[in-house]
């Protein structure tokens, strides 16, 4: 995680930069301290993603069809050892972790492929490619197993998430399962030793001869994602090449490694997980503190974790070191708020809805960032060398606790999968269940009978297959039927809450929970919601499942189609991303479009042929346009953009050329003369331009070029380069979540979803623009997250009802602008928001 124990729990960078908007919203006392640094980092307003750093390290083309497959899968007709000579990559002296005296990357396969070579208990098989093309590493270490051994395996696996009562009542499943383990490494690239760790484990089951070590691996099979973050180790950065962070990617799945660890983890099946992190200056082991996922069968999983960690801590005590006398469990040792395991998003919490206890390790002692440059060599290697210690002795100790308690384990697994098939709710866990439970880490929910989502739409389409990606059961109705009220048509899918994963069902659909008034402040984003904000509809039923005929849907129905007579102009709606997507490819195909308002765009009849090959690869609709249909002729337009890493994923997902720009690029000479519209949300200050860029941005307003704004760093530019007379006011910086939104205008507002994403929010007062949307007004416009008011009671989601949260306007010059007080990019997840994003960027560009 990388975290400084003496920030408060709001980020630095992101109060600075919010201060910048509003002076009060940060004022001393205003925010609770917190042994934290808020989620995100500087990086989501001071540093814009480069060229350099992203070209040709990711591309999609569609949003909705994912990539091809990786051939890897745990199912197979082979038994153990299922050796694999793995391709060795090509020596690179600037691999970060060299100077650390870790493996670099380059080495790992070679050493891989010599213990495939002197051991038949060792297994490696590339199950993936990293965002920038690197191959991903799953090493299974176990006794060698015939194919009907490992068949058998199989069987027992699907059985106990398939049929717990079976499995239960299953003797020989109870004596011949082997314990799963499953250990990720390395997810932060700047986070290195964990793979080094995990190394020195796999090695040593590999070559043990002692009979307790042959005996745990004919019970045991231990995977290990020996480094998910490939990107990031060699380059010494957090992230992966696509500049996301794997370690947020959950909920959402947008990059190759968080695809690549969610299918381990569905196949694998695992009892117990580790992630293992860095720097936190103490070793921390999860359980984490409130607030706890409601969707969790928490009973099930702290009785393992909490003694879990009490042996990781133990593992650490016996190195001897004097930085591990002791570790810090949050469950046991920090304040609500402060370490939290509330959203799906980290790859531990995601494990508990797949079964698995899931631990978060951070290793002690920080060797990246400033430390990485500035301390000696020597110094350096010497904190190494015992965060491997720390990561070694973590694993070793997690071994033993499954091994140890594989009875129960196994049990409390099969019960977790059972009460989802039951629909059985979550016990109550009385007080005491565990040293330190109390009333603070009580959270649940109560399930809903079933979810529906109406087909037809390519938003549908996408959030179906990602629920079916992510293990949970969709059903298609086989006729038209009522619910609760509501007509909904054959085809459309059902979400059958008795199923064994429904807790991950629930947090990915669910609209979320305002916990504002329940902890003092949190780590990372509190509401997010595939169900609310990922452009589809979504019906919850409380307790009445649909009366129809279902059948298991494998993958959603496609949704394209041209509806229209031969030889009438078509039209399409900006509903989705891949609407705009479509638009972009019909543009770069040299087709001449127009434009009838924001979000209606005329394609000429003979461009049908290009339209029907889109509409089936995209899964968009185009209709008739109305006879005599005219619009304003647009081109594709030119982009120069200072954004985050994300948002120019986004953008280049949705079709769109940029070309990356900043304070440091516009002060080289970057020339403005030909772009559209300037995007600018991370990186770019106009005040801190030197004379010349100043120049050229002024004469680039005069022009009447166009403004697309999101966040602070917008918010800041908007009001330096006095682009439109709209004032910021900054809510509390480490305010997040699922915002009620009403739309007004015609750019944004018209057609666009009604709940919103905020990551420290914005609103706008004064005069002289258009209100595109607002927060809800009458009530907290907070559906999900938290986000509560200063000490002083202001810059609250109280002050932000009613307010502007995007508006639209001309400038001086007479360019278009358009200012994001909203996050409709963020993280690639908000993705109903992405075509509103568009449209705002068509019309500045016009």
């Amino acid at each position: 995680m990388d975290l400084s124990r003496t920030l408060t729990g709001i980020g630095a960078a992101l109060l600075a930069t919010a201060l910048l908007a509003n002076p009060a919203a940060g004022a001393p006392g205003d925010t609770p301290p917190s042994t934290r640094d808020f989620g995100n980092g500087p990086e989501r307003n001071e540093t814009a993603a480069v060229d350099e750093a992203s070209t040709g390290a990711f591309s999609a083309r569609t949003l909705d069809v994912p990539p091809a497959a990786s051939t890897w899968s745990l199912r197979s007709h082979r038994g153990y050892p299922r050796q694999n000579v793995l391709p060795v990559q090509p020596e690179n002296p600037d691999d970060r972790s060299i100077k650390l005296g870790l493996v670099p990357y380059h080495s790992i396969a070679p050493k891989l492929n010599a213990l495939q070579k002197s051991s038949n208990r060792v297994s490696a098989e590339i199950a993936g490619k990293s965002a920038g093309g690197r191959d991903l590493y799953l090493v299974t270490v176990t006794a060698p197993e015939s194919p009907w051994e490992a068949a058998r395996q199989d069987h027992w696996r699907a059985l106990i998430e398939e049929n717990p009562g079976a499995a239960k009542r299953d003797r020989s499943l109870r004596a011949g399962y082997k314990t799963p383990v499953w250990i990720n490494a390395n997810i932060h690239g700047n986070e290195w030793e964990g793979t080094d760790g995990a190394l020195r484990v796999i090695e040593r089951l590999a070559t043990a001869t002692d009979p307790a070590t042959a005996a745990f691996l004919k019970r045991s099979r231990v995977y290990v994602s020996v480094s998910l973050n490939p990107d990031g180790r060699v380059a010494g950065t957090r992230a992966n090449g696509a500049g996301f962070d794997i370690n947020r990617d959950f909920a959402t799945n947008s990059q190759p490694e968080s695809r690549m660890a969610r299918d381990v983890v569905i196949a694998t099946q695992p009892f117990v997980m580790l992630d293992e992190h860095g720097y936190t200056g103490t070793t921390l082991i999860e359980p984490a503190t409130p607030p706890h996922g409601q969707n969790y069968e928490y009973d099930l999983y702290i009785k393992h974790a909490l003694p879990n960690a009490l042996g990781m801590e133990k593992a650490i005590q016996q190195l001897g070191h004097a930085e591990t006398t002791r570790a810090d469990i949050p469950f046991r040792d920090y304040a609500p708020g402060d370490w939290d395991d509330w959203p799906p998003i980290f790859t531990p919490m995601y494990a508990i809805y797949q079964g698995a206890v899931g631990h978060t390790v951070e290793i002690p002692l920080r060797v990246n960032n400033a430390d990485y440059n500035n301390l000696p060599v020597e110094e350096l290697q010497r904190r190494s060398r015992i965060n491997t210690d720390v990561a070694a002795a973590t694993i070793e100790a997690a071994l033993t606790y499954a091994d140890t308690n594989r009875g129960t384990l196994l049990t409390d697994q099969i019960e977790q999968f059972r009460r989802g098939w039951a629909g059985e709710p979550s016990p109550v866990i009385p007080d005491g269940f565990v040293d330190g439970f109390g009333p603070e880490d009580r959270y649940s929910t109560t399930f809903p009978r079933a979810y529906v989502i109406p087909a037809g739409t390519p938003a549908a389409a996408r959030l179906v297959d990602h629920l079916i990606a992510n293990d949970v059961r969709v059903r298609k109705a086989l006729s038209g039927f009522t619910l609760n009220g509501h007509r909904y048509d054959r085809g459309d899918y059902v979400v059958d809450m008795r199923q064994p994963k429904r807790g991950l069902a629930n947090v990915l659909l669910e609209a979320g929970r305002d916990i504002s008034d329940l902890v003092p402040q949190m780590y990372d984003i509190s509401g997010w919601s595939n169900g609310l904000l990922w452009g589809a509809s979504v019906d919850s039923s409380r307790t009445a499942y649909p009366r129809v005929a279902t059948r298991a849907a494998a993958k959603a129905d496609p949704t394209g189609s041209v509806d229209a007579p031969r030889g009438r102009d078509l039209l399409l709606k900006l509903r989705d991303g891949n609407d705009v997507r479509a638009v972009n490819e019909l543009l770069d195909q040299g087709i001449k479009l127009s434009r009838t308002d924001a979000s209606t765009v005329v394609v000429p009849a003979d461009a049908r042929p290009e339209a029907s090959s889109i509409a089936r690869s995209l899964g968009v609709r185009f209709t008739a346009a109305p006879r005599g249909t005219k619009g304003e002729v647009f081109d594709r337009p030119v982009i120069a953009a200072a954004v985050s890493a994300d948002e120019l994923f986004v953008l280049r997902q949705m079709g769109f050329e940029v070309r990356t720009v900043s304070t440091a690029v516009l002060n080289a000479g970057f020339d403005l003369s030909g772009v559209d519209t300037l995007i600018v949300s991370s990186g770019l200050s106009y005040t801190a331009l030197n004379a010349a860029a100043k120049a050229a941005v002024d004469a680039y307003l005069t022009r009447g070029g166009g403004v697309l704004t999101r966040g602070a760093t917008g918010a800041n530019f908007n009001a330096a380069a006095k682009v439109l007379p709209a004032v910021a006011t900054a809510g509390r910086g480490d305010a997040n979540g699922v915002v009620a939104v009403t739309g007004e205008g015609p750019i944004v507002g018209a057609g666009s979803p009604v709940h919103s994403f905020v990551y420290s929010p914005i609103w706008f007062t004064g005069t002289g623009f258009t209100v595109e949307q607002r927060y809800r007004a009458g009530a907290t416009p907070l559906v999900a997250g938290h986000w509560q008011p200063g000490d002083t009671g202001t810059n609250g989601p109280a002050q932000a009802a009613g307010q502007a949260a995007v508006v639209s306007g001309v400038t001086a010059g007479g360019g278009n602008a358009v200012l994001f007080g909203t996050e409709p990019l963020f993280r690639a997840h908000p993705k109903g928001l992405f075509a509103p994003y568009a449209r705002a960027l068509f019309w500045t560009a016009s």
